[in-house]
């Protein structure tokens, strides 16, 4: 009796495993199946195997949501040559990590680089992507200037995920110049730090012309443009290649809402001839560990500037595209002594806000 008593409970233990198989087995493909189709992209899960799978069933999914974004007017097409090229090469521009990353949360950027347009901000943006603590958008979302009405959470969720210790940033040069961006900002974050590229402004108003110039060849010359009166040599500052440069006008909306100490002034030239140095003053600016430093850069001769060298596992160095370093036309000497005269008394009160001399005279 005990033998037989002993065998039909054998037989109903292996009649019980296998219904609690069956079970797990259709939890877990229940549990596959809503991974892969998206239902599930909220829930933290401790498994790798959702997000690989998923990459390999849709690898267009990631183009598609970029594509799907511009239809929608989420990205303008500013830097649209150097966002095709980033990724052309398998670079994410809206994240440095993988598309389907769903670790972390997003959050509203603790910094932005406010501006200027032709100063180098794309340039100081994939600088700062190499460094493992900062998340960035890699397009410019135009959001204060553009795109407010659409609201904050439509803002937040243009940003890529971050994890504790990470920063996240935007940039978008025209904020600088845009009277309403500090009100918006501010009501956003007291506490946002505030980085502007800034370069000579006669050397940065003719690239501002190249730039247009490449895209409708048909533009007047720069000297037509330049001035009102080419008789009288007064300038036109309706003229937005002139009215950016006009440093001291923009920071003083600024500081209507921001305290200098929130600011940080990256020299455009500095960042070309001692990228690493500018950098370090960014890295310690937004409390990062130096990490980006003179390894990651190489200058290239035939673009004449620095680029980043390349990553491991890359077959290639990270240049900026061909839309950065054009040959500038050639403008009348007289010209450009005009406009420098103009902007001097600009510049001098511009160094006297930031407590710095960037020797542009």
């Amino acid at each position: 009796m005990g033998c037989w008593t002993t065998s039909l409970d054998f037989g109903h233990l292996k009649a019980h495993s296998k219904v609690s198989v069956f079970f797990t087995m259709i939890l877990v493909f229940t549990y596959l199946f809503y991974c892969l189709t998206g239902c599930c992209e909220s829930i933290p899960s401790p498994l790798y195997v959702h997000q690989s799978f998923r990459s390999k069933l849709f690898p267009k999914e990631g183009k598609k949501l970029q594509a799907d974004a511009r239809v929608n007017g989420s990205f303008p097409d500013q830097d649209a040559e150097e966002e095709t090229r980033l990724r052309g090469s398998g670079y994410d521009i809206y994240n440095n990590l993988s598309v389907s990353n769903n670790f972390g949360t997003k959050e509203f950027p603790q910094a932005i680089i406010i501006g200027v347009k032709k100063g180098g901000t794309r340039a100081l943006l994939e600088f700062l992507r190499v460094h493992p603590d900062v998340r960035a958008v890699g397009a410019e979302p135009h959001f204060f200037d553009r795109f407010y009405d659409k609201g904050l959470q439509w803002y937040r969720n243009l940003m890529p995920r971050s994890l504790d210790g990470q920063i996240t940033m935007e940039k978008t040069p025209s904020y600088f110049i845009t009277h309403e961006a500090p009100a918006r900002v501010f009501s956003m974050s007291r506490g946002t730090k505030l980085i502007v590229v800034v370069r000579d402004p006669v050397t940065r108003a003719v690239s501002d012309y190249t730039q247009t110039l490449s895209k409708n060849p048909g533009l007047p010359s720069f000297q037509s443009l330049v001035f009102k009166n080419s008789s009288t040599g007064l300038i036109d500052t309706s003229w937005s290649a002139v009215r950016i440069g006009i440093y001291a006008k923009h920071l003083e909306n600024w500081l209507r809402y921001f305290p200098l100490a929130q600011f940080l002034f990256v020299s455009g030239e500095r960042l070309v001839t001692d990228p690493a140095g500018e950098m370090g003053r960014v890295q310690d600016f937004l409390g990062l560990k130096r990490v980006v430093s003179n390894k990651h850069f190489y200058f290239n001769q035939t673009k004449g500037f620095p680029c980043l060298k390349k990553p491991e596992g890359s077959s290639r160095p990270r240049c900026l595209g061909k839309s950065k370093g054009r040959a500038h036309p050639q403008i009348p000497p007289d010209v450009l002594h005009r406009l420098r005269d103009f902007y001097r008394p600009f510049n001098m009160k511009f160094y006297q806000m930031t407590g710095h001399d960037f020797g542009w005279d």
